[in-house]
């Protein structure tokens, strides 16, 4: 289907689509007002996220090696992902041997399709989030960015939840604690669990996930395995820029102070095992281009809620992972689900083995490599790489506004031509007279010093006979 029937079978329903969504978003963007009213500057502090995104996004590959560097010092795996085949391929070579799979919220694993490349190797992933499990029920993608269901009624709740067993009305706290008594036992017979992250602080390796359920938490600490998966665009470089992001993204995300659950994880716990999967797919393809504030983006879902066309249409109508505005950059011509890296392409990156080593270092991918130039074998130290994409990145760098600059090429000074009937100096004469007949007197062809007249070269051994 394309966007336009799309739009026609979204706004030729009953009406109950539209009903829940202006409930759901303008209960969200109330809050949202309110929460803002608690700041004394709320335009300057946005402003100022905005600039510590930007000079985030500007030292990208710097960070990003950074990050690798602390996540892999804590025990921990590191893999670099060009696209969204080698991001799931390695996390099913993890899954390997593996039943089941419980996974908190995460837009990046719907991008790269993690659930369908879990089940084609035998793998059930189960979704833990309570929005996400009724989509996955229902057999549907995600709707929002923040809310996966907003768009259901509590009747559609109701619909769903019946199918597992649910016997009882459309009181929220019932359907609340039977998804929890359901839930329960699959975080305790999991294999595996999935996270994204909100967050990575590149100074100590700790991963950031903010949740209002509490199934992030169970997520990353039951299972004997946790695997983060990120976008590589959502690192930052200290714990004060976490700070600042993580007191917008809770009252523009949820409408309130501070998210019920705000988790850090640095390295793996105790006896378990943990990985790390950065992916490209097709964000570099945006470095350099007139969207590249998109990277900005904390997916805090804000512009959803006032976007006209959403409150109208819904997610669905949109046909890709991110609806709404940030959808429509990542829906191009070159779409995130389907784009290859321009720096990350397999032809140009150094495949790493099916699980990355902890040890003595990790394969970089060309373009974000420990310095930023070309195809590199990262190691704490970092490594000179080879080949000219370090040329084409700085070019791109400076055209970002980065704060690396190359010093200016130094003019050639040209001889100094004197102006006809202009006055000179003291020593003309002499300069005269030492220069053979035919050739201009010039300072810099007989190498006077302090006008004193010499020679020039060829003549110095006939002036000496």
């Amino acid at each position: 289907m394309t966007l336009r029937e799309r739009e026609r079978a979204a706004l030729s329903g009953d009406g109950q689509l539209q009903v829940a969504l202006r409930r759901s978003t303008d209960a969200m963007s109330t809050r949202w007002a309110a929460t803002r009213a608690e700041l004394a500057d709320p335009d300057g502090l946005r402003e100022a996220a905005r600039s510590l995104r930007s000079a985030a996004i500007a030292r990208l590959p710097e960070l990003l090696a950074q990050l690798a560097d602390r996540v892999q010092a804590t025990g921990a795996h590191v893999f670099f992902a060009a696209d969204a085949e080698e991001a799931t391929s390695y996390i099913a070579g993890v899954a390997d041997g593996k039943k089941l799979a419980v996974k908190s919220k995460s837009m990046v694993t719907e991008e790269i399709g993690l659930n369908a490349a879990l089940a084609a190797v035998g793998v059930e992933a189960i979704e833990t989030d309570l929005g996400e499990w009724v989509q996955q029920l229902d057999h549907e993608p995600p709707a929002h960015i923040l809310g996966p269901a907003m768009h259901k009624t509590r009747a559609d709740w109701v619909r769903v939840l019946a199918r597992e067993g649910y016997e009882g009305g459309d009181d929220p706290d019932a359907m609340t604690a039977f998804a929890r008594r359901t839930l329960r036992r699959k975080f305790l017979e999991a294999d595996l669990g999935i996270t994204g992250v909100n967050l990575a602080i590149a100074e100590t390796g700790t991963v950031m996930m903010v949740t209002n359920e509490g199934n992030g938490r169970l997520t990353a600490g039951t299972p004997p395995v946790h695997v983060a998966v990120m976008g590589m665009e959502r690192v930052v470089a200290s714990w004060a820029e976490a700070d600042l992001l993580l007191a917008l993204l809770s009252r523009a995300g949820a409408g309130v102070s501070i998210g019920t659950y705000v988790n850090f994880i640095t390295g793996p716990r105790t006896g378990a095992e943990m990985h790390l999967v950065i992916v490209d797919n097709g964000r570099s393809n945006i470095l350099g281009s007139p969207s590249q504030e998109a990277l900005n983006c904390i997916r805090c879902g804000a512009c959803l809620n006032v976007c006209p066309a959403y409150r109208q249409i819904g997610g669905h109508a949109y046909g890709d992972v991110y609806s709404g505005p940030i959808g429509a950059v990542h829906e191009g011509s070159d779409p995130l689900s389907r784009a290859h890296s321009r720096g990350l392409t397999p032809s140009r990156f150094t495949r790493a083995p099916r699980r990355a080593s902890s040890g003595r270092g990790r394969w970089l991918p060309g373009g974000v490599g420990a310095r930023g130039r070309g195809p590199t074998r990262g190691t704490a130290a970092g490594r000179a790489p080879a080949g000219g994409a370090g040329r084409r990145a700085r070019r791109r760098a400076r055209t970002r506004g980065a704060r690396t600059r190359r010093r200016p090429r130094r003019a050639r000074r040209r001889p100094r031509r004197r102006r006809a009937g202009a006055r000179r100096g003291p020593g003309a004469a002499a300069r005269a007279a030492g220069s053979p007949p035919g050739r201009p007197s010039s300072r810099r062809r007989t190498g006077t010093r302090h006008g004193r007249a010499r020679p020039p070269p060829r003549c110095r051994a006939a002036a000496a006979r």
